[in-house]
């Protein structure tokens, strides 16, 4: 991907970023540019909202209509701009607390739904902005501010829920696999209704460092040797998998979209003569004073 291309839908006058050194999340803006692009879509059709956290600092840096929200909440105001504007391509991406702990409602229900926000998770495994609290998907027995002896709750499977929660497309990989990650990426952005893209990336600071994980190099060689393929994870014990991380497409299938059944709804509604739209609501409209 040229580099002009990706510049495209950058905003210069905003950087040096945030984001710490080793960091993955720099990879995965990259990856979702250069997706924008192949697929040919321009700066005025793309929207991209997050909430809080370290990714929620990304719109800041992408030359489109970006929104920056409250925390757990991305879904909410993507859902209100999907349906006000179906046309474009709205692009959620969402760390793994924001996503999966105080915004892990609106998760479920928009893969319910199956509206067309393409959700991008930036998991972590790690509240690494405001302070390295442990989060929904920090593994069993791992360390942070908030689990110095070691975390005991059992760690969430953001992919999983997404599939069972009836999203039409989810995936997940690394951001050493990049390549892959843009093949997804451009995928789920070409897919219709709400797709799911996990990409396990690293904090080396509030979480490799705790966990004796090393540095960004580090933990980015730790994705090359520890990821399964799908496929044959199928075919391994729950105690072979221990410690890997899954990756490759979970599902992809062809659910009807929800904003085009509610706009379907709307025109079905509106080939209706009002007096009977009307009348069928128990309004006779030529004696209730409630139509005049």
């Amino acid at each position: 991907m040229p580099e002009a291309a990706v510049m495209e839908f950058i905003r210069p006058q905003f950087f040096p970023h945030i984001w710490c050194p080793g960091c993955g999340h720099g990879i995965i803006m990259h990856a979702i540019l250069s997706a924008i692009s192949e697929i040919g879509k321009r700066p005025e059709e793309v929207a991209v909202v997050s909430g809080i956290g370290c990714s929620g600092r990304m719109p800041g840096y992408i030359n489109a209509n970006t929104l920056h929200t409250t925390h757990g909440r991305a879904l909410a105001f993507a859902t209100g701009l999907k349906m006000a504007r179906p046309d474009l391509l709205v692009i959620a991406p969402m760390g793994d607390g924001d996503c999966a702990a105080i915004g892990g409602n609106h998760f479920i229900h928009a893969a319910r739904r199956n509206i067309g926000i393409k959700a991008v998770i930036l998991n972590n495994n790690i509240y690494g902005m405001t302070g390295g609290q442990y989060s929904p998907t920090t593994p069993t027995g791992a360390r942070s501010t908030t689990t110095p002896y070691g975390n005991l709750d059992q760690a969430f499977d953001i992919s999983k829920l997404a599939v069972a929660a009836g999203a039409s497309y989810v995936a997940r990989t690394t951001v050493f696999h990049y390549l892959v990650l843009k093949k997804y990426l451009k995928k789920s952005f070409q897919k219709k209704g709400f797709t799911v893209v996990e990409v396990l990336t690293m904090c080396p600071v509030q979480f490799g460092r705790k966990n004796k994980l090393g540095d960004g190099p580090a933990m980015l060689k730790m994705f090359q040797q520890k990821s399964i393929p799908v496929e044959k994870a199928r075919t391994m014990s729950e105690e072979e998998l221990e410690g890997k991380f899954v990756i490759g497409e979970f599902v992809d299938r062809d659910v009807e979209e929800y904003a085009e059944k509610y706009n379907k709804l709307i025109e079905s509604l509106g080939k209706v003569p009002v007096d009977k739209q009307l009348t069928r609501r128990g309004v006779n409209w030529q004696t209730d004073s409630r139509c005049e």
